[in-house]
């Protein structure tokens, strides 16, 4: 690399170039479902039926989204 300087991460990631990474799992599914069911929880003691039962709605399915993500993510 005769006078070629590669720009370094940091300058790539400053400028809006995202550096491409591999499929990795996380618990930000798991995360908003806890978030969602202590809504749905405060809610619920605040007498707001309709709002508890929505945000627990929400905290069940992505409940659900985090589990199928979870086994396919363990079977890859």
């Amino acid at each position: 690399m005769d006078g070629i300087t590669l720009p370094s991460v940091d300058h790539q990631l400053l400028s809006g170039i995202e550096l491409s990474m591999p499929l990795q799992f996380s618990g930000d599914f798991l995360e908003l479902a806890v978030l969602f069911f202590i809504i749905a929880i405060v809610a619920a003691v605040l007498g707001a039926r309709g709002v508890a039962g929505l945000s627990m709605t929400v905290a069940k399915w992505l409940v659900i989204i985090f589990l199928v993500l979870a086994v396919i993510s363990l079977l890859l």
